[in-house]
């Protein structure tokens, strides 16, 4: 048995090969991110004798290069939660922290955890790939809300209330009908300067152009609420410029959002779990890759209570002695980004209340009980990985049996 423990930071990575009875094979050596360097640390691997595992942790993007290069060589490859690492008892009061300690205690770790160490494959690649286009998601949904934001800030002094006049929904391209109109109507003084036939008018020929619906009413609508409108900046070039600069950036922004957002789902139908996590009630094309890429493989957690502390969304426990603590608050060391997405999904049960879903009754048996607001939606979530949990091993285990038979 031959442990390799990997400690992986920017740019090179620290390796101890160790083996039982604290037989130290090699002591800690910095290894570069480099082609030669790699190829000979896969070269010191093949050349060892006995069984050989290889652990490192899964932190940020580091680790990929080198899991990936590894495995593809054909060598056993574990990336395993930091959280287990840092929790593994190093039978020491002293705690350092330095690259060569760690990769000493990642070995020591691959050693008591031989037996249950997962295999690093293809299929891991491609949920990562899929985190990751999460984590971009999540980063132009925050840009695409600040330049929502700044338009509306600039409408304010141009337009106030402009980004009221529609509630039409967005288009598949991102494009929104009230930004498109304050592209063109980017002054107040662009409708009042004219009369309401000459608006209307302009505006009925906007529509054709734009593709939207015309209605002669919603256009006096608008007439008489700018008439009584006060701008702060003048019907300028310099205004006009601050509009359409902020419209063209919001757009953008709007593209890159939907555009992930269908290269998510399209991923995402690649996993086998696919179809199953698409059949629950709440989880629809935007936030089902979502919860599959910030889960990943549901089949490395033991059990039920492991992925809703993964979650961090489990109750705490605070039990000495005589003392039990009745109320104690969730632990939330899990993923904050996948309880943002399990709180999109409680949101949208509790905005739809649909009637036979398990996760929406139970929400509103808490409710109905007088439990505050975060309690039953945290609560809802709880048992939603739960049954999440059920139903994607079941099948997940179901096409195994398939293929074997």
């Amino acid at each position: 048995m031959n442990a390799v423990g990997i400690d992986v930071s920017k740019g090179k990575s620290t390796v101890t090969i160790r083996r039982p009875g604290d037989i130290v094979v090699m002591s800690p050596r910095n290894i570069p991110h480099t082609q030669s360097a790699i190829n000979n640390l896969i070269d010191l691997i093949r050349g060892l004798d006995g069984e050989t595992k290889v652990c490192m942790e899964h932190t940020g993007r580091y680790y990929e290069p080198v899991a990936t290069w590894l495995s593809d060589a054909g060598i056993f490859v574990s990336a395993v939660n930091p959280m287990l690492i840092k929790d593994f008892g190093d039978d020491s009061l002293r705690s350092p922290k330095t690259d060569k300690a760690d990769s000493k205690k990642i070995a020591r770790y691959t050693l008591d955890r031989w037996s249950k160490l997962k295999q690093y494959g293809s299929m891991d690649k491609t949920r990562n790939q899929l985190k990751t286009m999460n984590r971009q998601f999540g980063f132009y949904m925050a840009h695409k809300t600040a330049m929502k934001n700044n338009l509306i800030a600039l409408l304010d002094q141009t337009f106030p209330g402009a980004n009221d006049f529609f509630d039409s929904p967005a288009r598949s391209d991102g494009s929104q009908k009230w930004v498109d109109f304050v592209h063109t109507y980017w002054h107040v003084d662009c409708v009042r300067s004219k009369s309401l036939d000459a608006f209307t008018e302009h505006y009925q020929n906007w529509c054709k152009r734009k593709g939207y619906n015309f209605s002669a009413a919603k256009a006096e609508d608008i007439y008489q609420l700018s008439s009584d409108m006060i701008a702060v900046f003048p019907k300028d070039d310099s205004t006009k410029l601050l509009i359409r600069q902020a419209v063209a950036m919001l757009n953008t922004a709007s593209e890159t959002v939907e555009s992930l957002r269908l290269k998510m789902d399209e991923t995402a139908s690649t996993l086998p779990e696919y179809p199953v996590v698409m059949a629950m009630d709440g989880v629809g094309p935007t936030l089902g890759p979502q919860l599959m890429a910030e889960i990943g493989d549901v089949t490395r957690f033991t059990h039920r209570g492991a992925l809703t502390a993964f979650a961090g969304v489990d109750p705490g426990k605070n039990d000495s002695g005589q003392h039990i603590q009745k109320s104690v608050p969730t632990t939330k060391k899990g993923s904050p980004y996948l309880r943002k997405t399990l709180f999109q999904i409680m949101d949208g049960l509790i905005k739809r209340s649909p009637a036979d879903d398990p996760v929406y009754a139970f929400m509103d048996k808490k409710r109905a009980q007088g439990k505050p607001y975060y309690v039953y939606m945290t609560a809802g979530a709880n048992k939603f990985l739960r049954i999440y949990y059920g139903r994607v091993k079941e099948y997940l285990s179901t096409i195994a049996e398939v293929k074997e038979t």
